[in-house]
C-alpha cells in the first residue's frame, strides 16, 4: 500500500506545478504582447507603428527607446547585469541601449541577459507575411499570427486572411489519401486526413497533443471543432442563368458577376445612353453645317444672266 500523501506534500506538489506553468508561460509570450512587437508613436511625426529603433516614416530616433527583450525604458541598476556600469544613476534614452536587433529592428538594452538571449529567441526572426510576403523592414506596421494556421500576418492583411483561412482546397471533407471522411484538418495545407493517414513516419505525435500533419508537420485539429468550409468554383456555363430568350453561357455569367460585384448599374446605363444621344445630335448638326457650306460654294461662281428673279426680264420682252 502506498503511503497516504500529507497536506504539506500536496501543497509542495501543487506549488511545483504552478511554477512549472509559470516558466512555460514566460517562454511562450503572445506575439501581440511581446516588447519587440509593441505599438510605438513617433515623437516627431506622431505616426503609430511597431517598436523600432528608427521611425519608419521620418527615420528619427525616439527619446525613450523600449528594450525589445524586457520592455523597459529606464535602467535602475538594481542588479549587476548591466554591461556598462552606472552606479547610482538611472540611465534612459541612448544611454540605456546596447544593440539593435537585425530581425525586429528594435533597440536592446545593455543588460547582459538581453544582449545574449534576444537574438536567438526573437519571435520575429522569420516574420514574413503569408499574404503579401513583406518582412519587418518592408512595412511599418506590427506583426500578428493567424489564430488558425499560425502563420505570420502584417497589420494590413490580418483580418482578411483570418476570414478566409478555414476554407479547404478540396470540394469535399474527404481524406486526401482515401475516400473516407477526414476527421483531422491541417489549416496550413488546407486538407483533411483520416485517422489512419495522420500517422506519419517522419513526424512523430507528442503525448497529449493532436497528431501532426503528414505533409508539413503542423499540428492538426479536429474538423468538427472548426468552422471549415469547402472550396466552391463558379464556372461560366454552369452558373450563368438563362435569359429571356433562353440563352445562357459566359456572357450571362459575366453579367451576373458584374451585377453582384458592383450592384445595380441601371443608373450608369441611363447616363451612358444620354451621353451617347447627345453625341449623336452634335454629330448630326456638324454634318448639316458641312453640307450647307459645300452647296453654297458650288453656286457662288454660277452666272445665269438676266432672269425673272433678277428683275430684268420685262426689259428683254419689250425690246423683242
Amino acid at each position: 500500500m502506498p503511503k497516504k500523501k500529507t497536506g504539506a506534500r500536496k501543497k509542495a506538489e501543487n506549488r511545483r506545478e504552478r511554477e512549472k506553468q509559470l516558466r512555460a508561460s514566460r517562454s511562450t509570450i503572445d506575439l501581440a504582447k511581446h516588447p519587440c512587437n509593441a505599438s510605438m508613436e513617433c515623437d516627431k511625426c506622431q505616426r503609430r507603428q511597431k517598436n523600432r529603433a528608427f521611425c519608419y516614416f521620418c527615420n528619427s530616433v525616439q527619446k525613450l527607446p523600449i528594450c525589445a527583450q524586457c520592455g523597459k525604458t529606464k535602467c535602475m541598476m538594481k542588479s549587476s547585469d548591466c554591461v556598462i556600469k552606472h552606479a547610482g544613476v538611472y540611465s534612459t534614452g541612448l544611454a540605456m541601449v546596447g544593440a539593435i536587433c537585425d530581425f525586429c529592428e528594435a533597440w536592446v538594452c545593455h543588460g547582459r541577459k538581453c544582449l545574449s538571449t534576444h537574438a536567438c529567441a526573437c519571435p520575429l526572426t522569420d516574420a514574413e507575411c503569408v499574404e503579401c510576403e513583406r518582412g519587418v523592414w518592408d512595412h511599418g506596421g506590427r506583426i500578428f499570427s493567424c489564430s488558425f494556421c499560425h502563420n505570420f500576418l502584417c497589420e494590413d492583411d490580418q483580418f482578411e486572411h483570418q476570414a478566409s483561412c478555414q476554407v479547404l482546397e478540396a470540394e469535399t471533407f474527404k481524406c486526401v489519401s482515401c475516400n473516407r471522411l477526414g476527421q483531422h484538418s491541417c489549416l496550413r495545407c488546407k486538407a483533411c486526413f483520416c485517422d489512419d493517414h495522420t500517422r506519419s513516419k517522419v513526424f512523430k505525435q507528442e503525448k497529449g497533443k493532436q497528431p501532426p500533419c503528414p505533409k508539413c508537420g503542423h499540428e492538426t485539429q479536429e474538423t468538427k471543432d472548426l468552422s471549415m468550409s469547402t472550396r466552391s468554383l463558379k464556372f461560366g456555363r454552369q452558373t450563368g442563368g438563362e435569359e429571356g430568350d433562353g440563352a445562357s453561357g459566359y456572357d450571362a455569367y459575366w453579367k451576373n458577376l458584374s451585377s453582384d460585384k458592383y450592384g445595380d448599374t441601371s443608373y450608369h446605363d441611363e447616363e451612358e445612353d444620354e451621353y451617347e444621344a447627345e453625341d449623336d445630335e452634335e454629330e448630326e448638326d456638324e454634318g448639316r453645317k458641312d453640307s450647307d457650306t459645300e452647296s453654297s460654294d458650288l453656286f457662288t461662281s454660277l452666272n445665269l444672266g438676266r432672269t425673272y428673279a433678277s428683275g430684268y426680264a420685262h426689259y428683254e420682252e419689250q425690246e423683242n
